[in-house]
């Protein structure tokens, strides 16, 4: 019996702990992971006369706007064409993939490009408020802006957050059915009973998405263990190497080598070694994996190099292809995208009913 009743303290220790330790930074990801899921909607709309703009003629090679990129920021380690399904009224998107040396700055920057005209836009990092604020918070949310340890840091508290889910259930099992069902009903007496009946409710009901979510930030976030990719952040990039190949040829070359293909990223190379790659998912598959197929191309030679269909890949490489779509709500519509903004700001609401369970027991030992 004994060991029964100190097994279940030293759980809800566990829990309180892991919450209090985590929690501000768990309201943080919360707000700014709801805040994500519309980033392309609020972005457009907030600078829709930036980014929204009239066809008038045939749009630029894409060649053309590959080498102006190149041109404009020499030392680069890649980069990424972010909508390959643009409309025709969408400005290009870009993501650069840079290295100036330091772990303290997480090197992501962006360049929009009126594909018409080959007009830059905006062009910055994400670091910055400008180019745009989304954009921020979304390098916010995979590192705190704190570089290569606030990377490292998101991924120890998607580690936590799961212990604290995990002994979250052990503490209120006796629950799951119940809140299930319905048979646990909110007491509004006071505050006390208020946050006591939210944490258990909120908990249950928000339990699988919780694991989705923490599980799926850390493991894409899990390179932050890895001591030769710190290594390689201190080294400054070089120069530009770019493609001797046409980007254009090499995106023909890969829609007829894989012409069910449906394009979501592509990226471009900028050194040496790096291959010319397209991702996305086929046209029969669900748009929740992403990038579980791709062509790799030479950019010197112009010649396919890999082709992977997720279809002839193992059960796990299935599985982690759908992790970033699960992470970000962006395979379904404008209902999973509200479902995805309403239960992301539940675990900051978590915290907070779980810190005032804390505050009450502190209250009362001292009483």
């Amino acid at each position: 019996m004994r060991k029964i009743n100190f097994t279940r303290i030293l759980v809800f220790s566990l829990h309180s702990w892991l919450g209090l330790v985590s929690g501000i930074f768990l309201i943080l990801l919360g707000l700014s992971g709801s805040a994500l899921v519309f980033l392309k909607e609020i972005d457009h709309f907030i600078n829709s006369d930036l980014l929204h703009i009239s066809p008038t003629s045939q749009p630029l090679a894409l060649d053309t706007m590959y080498r102006k990129i190149g041109k404009q920021h020499p030392n680069l380690t890649g980069i990424a064409w972010l909508n390959p399904d643009a409309g025709k009224g969408e400005a290009y998107e870009f993501r650069l993939y840079q290295n100036d040396g330091k772990i303290s700055t997480y090197d992501l920057g962006m360049i929009s490009i009126n594909p018409y005209s080959g007009a830059i836009l905006r062009d910055g990092n994400l670091k910055d408020f400008n180019p745009s604020f989304l954009y921020w918070i979304l390098q916010f949310h995979w590192s705190f802006q704190l570089g290569l340890p606030g990377l490292l840091l998101a991924a120890v508290f998607g580690i936590t957050m799961l212990l604290s889910t995990f002994t979250g259930l052990i503490i209120y099992r006796k629950y799951i059915w119940k809140v299930f069902s319905f048979q646990v009903k909110m007491k509004w007496k006071n505050w006390r009973t208020i946050s006591s009946d939210l944490h258990r409710i909120v908990g249950v009901w928000a339990l699988f998405f919780n694991v989705v979510i923490f599980f799926t930030g850390f493991w894409m976030n899990r390179f932050a263990f890895d001591s030769s990719y710190w290594k390689k952040q201190t080294v400054s990039a070089t120069a530009n190497v770019l493609s001797d190949e046409s980007i254009d040829q090499m995106l023909r070359t890969a829609r007829n080598a894989m012409p069910d293909l449906v394009p979501q990223n592509m990226y471009l190379p900028t050194q040496k070694e790096k291959l010319f790659r397209l991702s996305g998912p086929l046209k029969e598959q669900s748009p929740l994996f992403y990038n579980g197929n791709s062509i790799s191309i030479d950019p010197i030679s112009g010649k396919v190099i890999t082709i992977e269909r997720l279809t002839k890949k193992g059960i796990w490489a299935r599985v982690e292809a759908t992790f970033f779509p699960l992470h970000a709500g962006s395979f379904g519509g404008i209902v999973i995208k509200v479902l995805y903004v309403i239960i992301g700001l539940l675990p900051g609401l978590l915290s907070v009913t779980g810190g005032l369970l804390w505050w009450r027991k502190v209250k009362k030992r001292h009483e």
